[in-house]
């Protein structure tokens, strides 16, 4: 199965976003330091963004690159491919792409980024546009749910990294 867009991996390159696509680029600090960095980055390869959202992951493990997953919430079945993993000394993360059958066209990229002062933040990544006919005949409303859905990822990782 092969996945419905072209630019793979554009999510975590440091340009613009493919054009054609809705973009979407949020970020919220999470913390300072080597173990606030840790923390989140293995919660991130855990899907710690998208339990902490009430998605539920099929398979079971860690994000593993190559590895087709599928995401489920509610009635929605989501397939993904994870395109790329990073993990250097200042990013760690993951990007998945659509797979036929989900209802986006694209890519998003989960990130965990420590900067030069410290400080470490927890950034998404993405570009999508409508890939199933209810996606494009709920425009406005397919971009909200996929805004509020962005801000229960980006609390996620934040609430595992407060956690003792």
């Amino acid at each position: 199965m092969s996945l419905t867009y072209t630019e793979i991996g554009a999510t975590l390159a440091d340009g613009e976003l493919p054009p054609g696509y809705a973009h979407m680029d949020r970020r919220v600090r999470i913390g300072s330091g080597q173990e606030c960095f840790e923390r989140a980055g293995a919660a991130v390869l855990a899907w710690g963004a998208q339990r902490g959202a009430g998605l539920r992951v099929a398979p079971e493990g860690d994000v593993r690159e190559g590895a087709d997953v599928v995401l489920r919430a509610l009635f929605l079945r989501i397939p993904c491919r994870v395109v790329r993993v990073v993990r250097s000394p200042e990013r760690i993360g993951f990007a998945y792409g659509t797979l036929p059958g989900h209802p986006e066209c694209g890519e998003e990229a989960f990130l965990v980024e420590r900067v030069a002062d410290g400080a470490v933040w927890f950034r998404i990544r993405a570009f999508s546009r409508p890939g199933r006919w209810y996606a494009r005949l709920g425009g406005p409303v397919a971009r909200g749910v996929q805004k509020w859905v962005t801000g229960r990822y980006l609390r996620a990782v934040a609430d595992a990294v407060a956690r003792p």
